[in-house]
């Protein structure tokens, strides 16, 4: 190809071109069968995906280019990689038929190479944000794209999830904002460029982000793509007028949806406000340390991963969701909990609801999809299956005398007309891709029937042809074929050439055979192909007016995808109390926390076959008990009691049975957990840091209704700064009236023990034990009373620490604790006292057990030294250097 200006051939011109529209995206340019890469992009890409990078010559003028491509029946495999490491990708494909486009320029004069290029142009930007396909997305968890605006006072805060049209909107402090970013996960978050060093210092580095221009951010402009999209006069409708924050933020998000090009979106049909009233509060440091979403261990288990039990993908999501925002409100933390007795007591209508369940699919991402433009044949027919599975459900559900499922069920639309459509208008079993053809059904439109009986009665007719000729010319070796270049041909071996009519036209001669053309063949080719072309124009116009018509149908497929949601999650907390024993608690207004034989829901499952989980009672409130300081050695359980009593009140407050013999779960605001070590280096910030940090975000923020779990507060730093900022705390949460919060407190400080002789809602208690035979036996019960003893060399021991310094271990605490005696407070041994224990070592070579030492000691004591010969003494001593040198 002839080189153009600044040395670039016309395609890498055009390429440029469409690069300068997205230039921070990664472009993926279509070339023939191939997506290509160039330049920086095809460095990314081939990083990213594994695939080849070389380098593409530009005509000799300009030096060469990166270059890295794939098949472009690939993208569906190599698209997601390129999403999931964080980039946006523009998709620049071929808008005219190269073959077309020469056949219509042949014989045009004066036109420029660039005259001759086929048509290109960019058709999608896929951000993490906006991604809608299948193999992009995780079928049970939200694809959520966030925007943030700072405001003067409060924070706006935005999400859409355009794979499924929920659009949410709020605002408050950078605290509450910082929390619903940590809930609702989301994939990128656009913010002002302007408060880049804003948006880093209140929430971090963590997300995907992308910069708008500070015009994007504000209130007239949000205002304005918001009205004209929900074609309404105001946003009063919506619950949202006086979120002027959380409308910016809004605007924002639709504003990235015009620069991305995601223009058919008729399935945003709300905007809904996050009403934190209704919701537990629970920060990022719970929601990790509680391995309610995801585990902190690879291999390990989440609570949600217990729990979930759903059978759709939109049950799945919504699960996801009810997990980090539990509700505050008693009456409808009661219908829920009705809703999964009522599947306990009937056992039929469970059955029947979770085997139609298994029938529908990803309904809200089906519906979304048509709003769009993009839903496949096959997606339809499922629709079609899903709407057929509601009926029963339907029927069922208003049948009950269950309050809340016969108002879901109420809710329910069959849209039988649509379904009926689609039965009637769409094949059983289409194919996934409208142009591999036969998706509109047989008898539905008299045109397309006709012409698929030409088409289809095409080889017939061929092999009448060539039986007539065989007959005719006696060419007994006769074929009909055909290629691409002249059609339909007659093939006679070179044998046979004396036999060939007259009338034939040859064509093409090969080594072995000629083959021609006849009148009767050439008019029959217009005839099939014709029909072929007019067979996919004719079925893409009938699925395209059926598209059309079905978008009046997605609010009404909207909310039956939400009620089925609801249904399943209800459904998956039956199946999970079932499965593991679960009960019904008692969720009321009160204070107490009362729970009898609680167990961890997670721990218990993970077990090794033969183990069961010791269950144990814990007792809260605000009057006689409201913090117990829990004490008792390392490894007997304290850290799974504190955080199985949260998961027992988080479940209970989903609306979920939950682990234990009995549970009575007084209402609860919040729940904070300082639990754990970590850093956070890359910020300068140690272990005590961070912890101190967590810390200060609880008692900042509690309140009478919170539920607060402290393990082990205070380690990061030395013996008497760690006791005091306990004691501190411990004391804060008990004297001050607006934080006089539910508080488990797990420490080794076994000197808080003494505050419950001072504070009156102070309890002691501690995670008991058995020593016998110097060995150590944990019963993993809660007692009353504190506890001395930490046991740590013990675990120590059994972790695999060598004999020798578990020895020496014991000889230092032997001396700490006689000093310790002898002052009566937290005492700190002389360097002086350790230094003489270590020279008794030294001085009482033998009296050790190091193991090396001893095997020595053997060596010589096992000696007969009347009887040993010079060399062989030699020989012994040799064998006992080895034995010190460890070889």
């Amino acid at each position: 190809m002839a080189a153009k200006d600044n040395g670039q051939t016309p395609m890498m011109k055009q390429f440029f071109s469409m690069k300068a529209k997205h230039p921070d995206a990664l472009l993926l340019f279509r070339c023939g069968d191939f997506y290509e890469t160039y330049g920086e992009d095809a460095v990314r890409s081939a990083g990213v995906l594994g695939i080849t990078l070389t380098k593409r010559n530009n005509g000799g003028l300009s030096g060469s280019t990166e270059m890295a491509g794939f098949p472009h029946h690939a993208l569906d495999t190599y698209l997601p990689k390129l999403i999931r490491a964080g980039m946006r990708v523009a998709i620049c494909d071929q808008l005219e038929d190269p073959k077309k486009k020469r056949e219509a320029i042949k014989g045009m004069k004066g036109l420029t190479e660039m005259d001759k290029m086929v048509k290109r142009g960019i058709t999608e930007l896929v951000t993490p944000g906006v991604a809608m396909t299948d193999n992009v997305l995780n079928y049970k968890e939200n694809n959520f794209l966030a925007a943030v605006h700072f405001g003067k006072s409060s924070c706006g805060v935005s999400f859409l999830d355009i794979s499924t049209g929920e659009f949410l909107t709020g605002e408050g402090s950078y605290d509450y904002v910082e929390k619903l970013l940590g809930n609702f996960s989301p994939k990128e978050v656009l913010y002002d460029r302007e408060h880049k060093a804003d948006f880093e210092r209140f929430f971090g580095t963590r997300y995907c982000i992308f910069e708008l221009e500070d015009w994007v951010f504000t209130e007239q402009t949000a205002r304005q793509k918001l009205l004209r999209h929900f074609e309404t006069k105001s946003l009063k409708g919506f619950g949202v007028e006086h979120l002027h924050n959380g409308i910016i933020a809004s605007g924002a998000i639709m504003q990235y949806l015009e620069i991305t090009q995601h223009t058919q979106i008729g399935h945003i049909t709300s905007l809904s406000r996050i009403e934190e009233e209704r919701y537990v509060r629970l920060d990022k440091f719970t929601i990790r340390s509680l391995e309610l979403i995801q585990p902190m261990q690879e291999g390990g288990s989440s609570l949600l991963s217990v729990i979930d039990r759903t059978s759709t993908p939109m049950g799945g999501r919504m699960l996801r969701r009810w997990v980090v925002f539990p509700l505050r409100d008693e009456k409808a933390i009661e219908r829920r909990l009705n809703v999964v007795d009522f599947f306990f007591r009937e056992p039929q209508f469970r059955q029947l609801i979770d085997e139609k369940f298994h029938n529908i699919g990803d309904l809200e991402r089906i519906i979304s999809r048509v709003a769009a433009g993009r839903v496949s044949p096959r997606e339809v027919v499922q629709l079609k299956n899903a709407l057929q599975a509601l009926v029963p459900i339907k029927a069922a559900c208003l049948e009950t005398d269950n309050e809340s499922l016969k108002r879901l069920g109420s809710q329910l639309n069959l849209c039988e007309e649509l379904s009926d459509r689609i039965a009637k208008e769409i094949q059983p079993d289409p194919p996934q891709l409208l142009s591999k053809g036969d998706v509109i059904a047989d008898g539905y439109s008299a045109d397309l029937d006709e012409l698929r009986h030409i088409s289809r009665s095409g080889k017939d007719f061929l092999l009448e042809i060539q039986e007539r000729e065989i007959a005719q010319t006696g060419i007994a070796s006769l074929k009909v074929g055909f290629n691409n270049v002249f059609g339909y041909y007659l093939e006679v071996r070179n044998t046979y050439k004396d036999k060939v009519p007259a009338e034939w036209i040859r064509k093409q001669t090969l080594a072995q055979a000629e083959r021609y053309i006849t009148q009767e063949l050439k008019e029959y080719e217009e005839k099939i192909l014709g029909a072929d072309e007019k067979i996919q124009s004719l079925e893409e116009r009938l699925f395209g007016e059926l598209i059309a018509d079905m978008q009046a149908y997605i609010p009404y497929i909207q909310t039956d995808a939400n009620v089925v949601a609801q249904l399943d999650c209800l459904l998956s907390f039956a199946k999970t109390a079932e499965e593991n024993r679960y009960v019904r608690p008692v969720v009321d207004d009160s204070d107490v926390l009362d729970i009898k034989q609680g167990r961890h829901p997670v721990i218990e499952n993970q077990l090794p076959v033969g183990e069961t989980y010791v269950p144990n009672d814990i007792y809260l409130d605000t009057e006689k008990q409201q913090i117990v300081i829990i004490t008792g050695p390392n490894m007997a359980g304290k850290s799974a009691l504190l955080r199985q009593t949260a998961l027992i009140v988080l479940l209970a407050q989903m609306g979920s049975y939950v682990p234990a013999e009995r549970a009575k779960v007084g209402l609860v605001d919040k729940v904070f957990t300082r639990v754990g070590a970590s850093d956070n280096i890359s910020l300068g910030e140690s272990t005590f840091m961070v912890e101190m940090t967590e810390a200060a975000s609880i008692l900042n923020n509690v309140s009478q209704r919170s539920l607060v779990l402290f393990d082990e507060l205070g380690r990061g730093t030395s013996t008497y700064d760690g006791i005091s900022i306990a004691w501190a705390i411990v004391e804060f949460l008990h004297e001050q009236p607006k934080a006089r919060a539910r508080t488990l407190f797990a420490t080794h400080y076994h000197e808080l023990n003494e505050m419950e002789k001072n504070f009156a809602r102070i309890k002691n208690y501690n995670v008991s034990v058995k020593e016998i035979d110097g060995k150590v036996i944990f019963l993993r019960k809660l007692e009353k009373g504190g506890s001395e003893h930490s046991f740590g060399i013990h675990v120590a021991d059994i972790a695999g620490m060598p004999k020798s310094i578990v020895k020496r271990a014991n000889t230092v605490l032997k001396e700490l604790e006689a000093d310790n005696s002898q002052v009566g407070t937290v005492g700190k041994p002389t360097a002086r006292k350790i230094e003489q224990s270590r020279e008794g070592m030294q001085l009482s070579f033998f009296q050790l057990d190091d193991p090396i030492l001893c095997q020595v000691r053997d060596e010589i004591l096992g000696l007969d030294v009347n009887n040993l010969t010079p060399v062989e003494a030699l020989n012994k001593l040799n064998d006992i250097k080895k034995i010190v040198e460890g070889k």
